[in-house]
């Protein structure tokens, strides 16, 4: 799935829909870890799904100090986010993860474009960066372990 995210005109938009795909994340990491069997990686997407937790309470608190509309949840497209994972455990570890990367690269292209929109609030800089190398990170993680597990 390649997300719209970030191609909003107005900021808030784009920012509103970003808390969402971070919704849809935390609730496809949990899917994630309730499938896997390699404790290590379940350790590992645990850490990355608070970063995402992390990310959605900054996020809220950008909106609201902006008094913009905030997202309560995961969004509709949350359930194409974990159907991946679902499918995936039909194949183990690897696919779940596989599923994972994808999702990764939804939430890394976001929060690419939301750095550079031409419209962001000078108060989510930070947040926003921090957010990318999150991103970043997460995307290297899975990328080294599913090549490693070929």
């Amino acid at each position: 799935m390649t997300t719209a995210v970030g191609t909003q005109t107005k900021f808030e938009d784009a920012l509103y829909e970003l808390c969402e795909l971070d919704y849809d994340a935390v609730e496809a990491y949990e899917a994630a870890i309730n499938r896997l069997e390699k404790e290590d990686y379940k350790a590992k997407l645990r850490e990355f799904k608070n970063d995402h937790q992390r990310h959605i309470e900054e996020i809220r608190k950008l909106l609201q100090m902006h008094q913009a509309k905030i997202p309560e949840g995961p969004s509709l497209k949350g359930l194409l986010t974990q159907g991946k994972v679902v499918l995936g455990n039909l194949f183990g570890d690897n696919s779940i993860l596989n599923a994972m990367l994808s999702n990764e690269m939804d939430t890394n292209k976001a929060y690419e474009r939301l750095n550079a929109h031409a419209e962001k609030w000078v108060d989510a800089i930070d947040t926003l960066t921090r957010g990318l190398e999150d991103e970043r990170r997460h995307k290297e993680w899975l990328e080294m372990v599913i090549k490693k597990d070929k």
